[in-house]
C-alpha cells in the first residue's frame, strides 16, 4: 500500500467484485463504537462530510499491511449467540467501558469467515482485521470483544485456528421465546435466502415459517452444545442476566467490581435501542406461540435446547442467589 496510513481507519465492507477480494475503509477518527451494532456505527460517520468526500479502498492485502503505527489488539473474548437471546445487552454493558472496543455484528467479519478464500489467505486476512478493529484510537483501549452474528457459531472452528486462546461465550435462551421473536420479526438468518449458504442449512424443504425457523434454531443450538462440548465455551443461558455479570460473567471479562458496577449503567434499558425503557415479554412470548410452533419446536429444537442446559449446570458453579430476583434484558 505504499505506506498508506490507515490508523483511525476502519473495515466496513469486504467483497469480491470481480477475481480481487477488496476492502472498503471509513474514517472514525477517535469515535467510540457506542452503537448496539457496527453497521449503526458505520451508518453514523458515513454522514460526516469528511467521508462522503474521501473514500479508502484497498487490495484484502491491506488487511495485513495496514499496521500504522503498530498492530492493534488482538482479541479478548467473542461473543457467540443464539440470537435475540441478550447478547446485544452483554456487548452494550461493556461497550460503556471505558477501556473496552466492542465490534458488534461486523459484516466484514462474516464476509472472510463464509468466504471461499485459501484457508492461509483467510486466516491471514481474518487475524488483519481484527487487529484494525483493535486499533487504539482513543488511548484508553485495553480490550477488545467481538460479538459475532447467530449463524456464526458454524465458523467458530475456522476463528479458534487463528485465535485459539481467545475465550468465548455462547448465549441462548428457551428456543420458544426466540422462535416467537423471529416471528414477530424476522432475523436475516431466519428469513430464506437471505444469508446464502450457511451452517445453519439443512436438507428439508421449506414448508412454513414455524418449521422453517425450529428447524434453524435447533440447528444453532446443536452447533452451541458441539462447540461448547469440543472447545471449551461458557454456556450462558438468557435467564442469568443481567445478575451474572457480578458473578462468573464478570469473571470471564476480566472485570473489576468498579468496571461491573459501570457495566450495570444499562441495565434496564432496552439493548437494541437504548432511548426504550426494557420489559420483559418472556410471559408474552410464551402465551404467543402457537400449537404448530410448539411442535415443531419439540421436535427440532428442544433436545439441543435441554442438553445445553444440562452441559451449564454439570461444568457451572452455583447459580448466583440474586439472578432469581434480577430482571433479564434483551
Amino acid at each position: 500500500m505504499d505506506g498508506l496510513n490507515l490508523h483511525g481507519w476502519l473495515p466496513i465492507r469486504i467483497w469480491q467484485p470481480r477475481d480481487e477480494w477488496r476492502v472498503d475503509w471509513c474514517w472514525f477518527g477517535d469515535r467510540p463504537l457506542s452503537q448496539p451494532f457496527f453497521r449503526e456505527a458505520v451508518e453514523e460517520v458515513l454522514r460526516l462530510p469528511f467521508n462522503q468526500a474521501f473514500r479508502r479502498q484497498t487490495p484484502l492485502s491491506g488487511l495485513t499491511e495496514w499496521r500504522q503505527p503498530g498492530p492493534g489488539l488482538t482479541p479478548s473474548a467473542f461473543i457467540f449467540h443464539a440470537s435475540r437471546c441478550g447478547s446485544t445487552l452483554v456487548s452494550q454493558m461493556l461497550a460503556c467501558l471505558d477501556d473496552h472496543i466492542l465490534v458488534s455484528e461486523p459484516p466484514p467479519l462474516d464476509a472472510l469467515l463464509r468466504s471461499s478464500l485459501a484457508p492461509q489467505e483467510r486466516a491471514a486476512a481474518l487475524v488483519g482485521l481484527l487487529s484494525a478493529y483493535g486499533q487504539v484510537r482513543r488511548g484508553t483501549e485495553q480490550r477488545l470483544v467481538i460479538k459475532l452474528d447467530a449463524w456464526n457459531i458454524g465458523e467458530l472452528p475456522l476463528l479458534r485456528q487463528c485465535f485459539a486462546d481467545t475465550p468465548w461465550l455462547f448465549l441462548y435462551r428457551d428456543p420458544l421465546e426466540i422462535a416467537v421473536s423471529h416471528l414477530r420479526r424476522a432475523g436475516m438468518h431466519m428469513t430464506p435466502g437471505l444469508i446464502g449458504p450457511s451452517a445453519l442449512d439443512d436438507d428439508e424443504p421449506f414448508q412454513d415459517r414455524e418449521s422453517w425457523i425450529a428447524r434453524r434454531l435447533g440447528r444453532l443450538l446443536q452447533l452451541g452444545l458441539e462447540h461448547c462440548r469440543e472447545h471449551h465455551g461458557l454456556a450462558l443461558n438468557y435467564s442469568e442476566l443481567p445478575a451474572a455479570m457480578e458473578g462468573h460473567l464478570g469473571d470471564f471479562f476480566g472485570l473489576s467490581a468498579e468496571q461491573r458496577r459501570a457495566a450495570f449503567a444499562r441495565v434496564g434499558q432496552h439493548a437494541k435501542q437504548p432511548a426504550q425503557a426494557f420489559v420483559d415479554d418472556r410471559q408474552g412470548k410464551q402465551q404467543q406461540a402457537s400449537a404448530r410452533l410448539r411442535e415443531q419446536l419439540e421436535q427440532w429444537a428442544q433436545a439441543p435446547y435441554v442438553a445445553l442446559e444440562q452441559w451449564r449446570s454439570a461444568v457451572r458453579q452455583p447459580r448466583l442467589s440474586s439472578s432469581a430476583t434480577t430482571p433479564p434484558c434483551p
